[in-house]
């Protein structure tokens, strides 16, 4: 007997929208101010900073994403409904999302209470994308919805591809050819790459860069 809580088999688009470069970040900041802004359990600036560019970046996503989870810096989104943004619009929702976070990061020297070399390196922070598409299983794991399957598991590896290298910057939108076809995502101005990992046939994707 089927139940409400069941299983449900799906094919669509993943997406995992990551900060590039906070981790080191934050250790840095946080080596750099263990004496006064991280003392006797004080929770510094930089994790509100954090919190905003998360926010930012759902906004940009949902819709015509639907969120799933927040994964630390990265945000993870996935669609069913074909119908909603496709082709080129996808990768201007890309591209206005990552325009949004940069002009949050720059806010940030507004508020910021310091500028060491540590602290400067908040401009370092980037936002890289990843776009794949194929069957998932959504289904409810300790009361929260979740996205399982090889697929997702993919979309997860390719956040750590050489994309960044190839596009010679670190924010990016690395679109996988199962995606790109099932969206019909325009081609141009973008660079080919093939991403291997274990127990997974080579991944044909395509790598756009973003900003300037």
């Amino acid at each position: 007997m089927t139940t409400a809580n069941a299983p449900t088999a799906v094919s669509g688009p993943l997406v995992l929208a990551d900060i590039s470069g906070y981790t080191a970040f934050l250790q840095s900041v946080a080596t750099a101010h263990a004496d006064d802004a991280f003392a006797d359990g004080a929770i510094p600036e930089a994790y509100g900073i954090l919190t905003r560019l998360l926010d930012g970046i759902v906004t940009g996503l949902v819709p015509p994403f639907t969120l799933s989870k927040l994964e630390g810096d990265a945000v993870f989104a996935f669609a069913t409904d074909l119908d909603g943004v496709r082709g080129n619009d996808v990768l201007v929702c890309f591209a206005e999302c990552h325009s949004g976070f940069r002009q949050q990061v720059g806010s940030a020297k507004e508020i910021w209470p310091c500028w060491c070399e540590a602290c400067a390196n908040i401009d370092q922070l980037d936002l890289k994308f990843v776009l794949h598409a194929g069957p998932f299983v959504m289904q409810e794991i300790a009361g929260q919805r979740e996205l399982v399957g090889p697929e997702v598991v993919m979309a997860h590896r390719l956040l750590k591809a050489t994309a960044p290298e190839l596009a010679g910057r670190s924010g990016f939108a690395l679109v996988t050819r199962a995606a790109a076809e099932q969206l019909e995502i325009p081609l141009d101005d973008c660079i080919q790459v093939v991403e291997s990992h274990e127990h997974y046939a080579p991944i044909d994707a395509h790598v756009f860069a973003l900003g300037a």
